[in-house]
């Protein structure tokens, strides 16, 4: 009998602003087929269209490629293969800075740029159209910054089948970058909604880094061990679109049906209908088993096809700057805060 497929993908990054390290926990202790990089928040893209503003050469994420520099060699020997939005809004450029890097380390590898996000040559259409904001109907303003559709997984599946080990893109829906993996490895088609819906729920599960391993479980007094080396979060995916959530070997964190659910319905919105370019995805009969310590296989997700629409986030300058603090909330917040400082800042056990 020939044994099952499995395919192994690694979310070592949840936002710009996540620790580096990520990256090397799972190539060193994950075993994975695919690297991903995640980092764009909406919030994101207004900072990344400033910095491209001030340097033609700017406007990516620099921390991606400082956490992948360091193990490129061990990433080529490994053959993983390396998914990132971190291109923002400018992914040639994050591109070409990567390859300066692989140069450097004397290593060759072939790269894929995923572009047509960037919808700012087309201002003047979007306008004439008079499209609303989505959520409160106000008009647009008078002058974007930056305007970027979510794209789907189709042109990451494409460029892994061209021979990309690795991909660049801008502006993605988050779990478009493990579905488009798993199209291209099991031979998914586009309009194979179950499996696409299945997919997409594998990448939204790591999309936020240890959000998954236990890292904001409600229940954050039963993740006892590894606060100061929190596991970022593997899932096994099968052909039939079930997959197992685990995390790299030996490192802390936990991960149960109670920190998987927390990450499913994390910002989806309507589980029955949660709407991505390639599928409308129902979670709602979502089925998570615990089939051993740290690991929990999920199945049963279903999808019917997308709309003809795209999201879009558009940034604009509006006299306001943002600041953020770091906020704990919730049942208990005060012992929880305290326990992240002490992991935080926590320096070994000679003190």
């Amino acid at each position: 009998m020939t044994e099952e497929k499995i395919v192994r993908i690694g979310g070592a990054a949840a936002a710009w602003g996540d620790t580096i390290l990520g990256a090397r926990q799972l190539v060193e202790k994950g075993n994975v087929d695919y690297l991903v990089g995640d980092y764009l928040a909406e919030v994101t893209m207004a900072l990344l269209a400033r910095a491209k503003a001030k340097a033609p050469d700017g406007g990516y994420i620099p921390d991606w490629l400082a956490s992948v520099k360091p193990l490129l060699p061990e990433i080529k020997r490994q053959g993983i293969k390396l998914i990132t939005n971190s291109g923002g809004m400018n992914p040639l450029a994050c591109r070409d800075a990567f390859l300066a890097a692989a140069a450097e380390a004397g290593l060759e590898f072939d790269v894929a740029v995923v572009t047509g996000d960037d919808l700012t040559p087309f201002a003047q259409d979007i306008k004439d159209a008079q499209p609303t904001e989505m959520f409160s109907g106000a008009p647009l303003p008078k002058a974007f910054a930056s305007m970027n559709a979510y794209l789907g997984a189709g042109a990451i599946a494409e460029a892994l089948a061209n021979g990309a080990e690795v991909v660049i893109t801008g502006r993605v829906v988050d779990s478009a970058m493990v579905l488009g993996p798993l199209m291209r490895e099991f031979g998914w088609q586009a309009d194979e909604y179950d499996r696409l819906s299945a997919g997409s729920l594998a990448g939204h599960v790591i999309e936020c880094g240890a959000q998954a391993t236990g890292g904001l479980f409600t229940d954050w007094q039963d993740v006892a061990d590894g606060w100061s080396d929190m596991g970022f979060p593997i899932v096994e995916c099968a052909k039939d679109g079930s997959f197992v959530v685990t995390k790299a070997a030996g490192a802390g964190g936990k991960v149960t049906t109670g920190t998987v659910a927390e990450q499913i319905v994390y910002e989806i919105g309507d589980p029955q209908s949660y709407h991505l370019p390639d599928v409308v995805c129902d979670f709602s009969e979502v089925t998570l088993e615990q089939v051993a310590e740290d690991r929990v296989r999920v199945s049963n997700a279903k999808g019917r096809a997308p709309g003809p629409d795209y999201k879009v986030c558009g940034t604009h300058v509006d006299g306001f700057r943002i600041v953020t603090t770091y906020m704990v909330a919730g049942w208990q917040a005060g012992r929880k805060g305290r326990r992240t400082a002490e992991a935080r800042w926590w320096s070994g056990p000679d003190g």
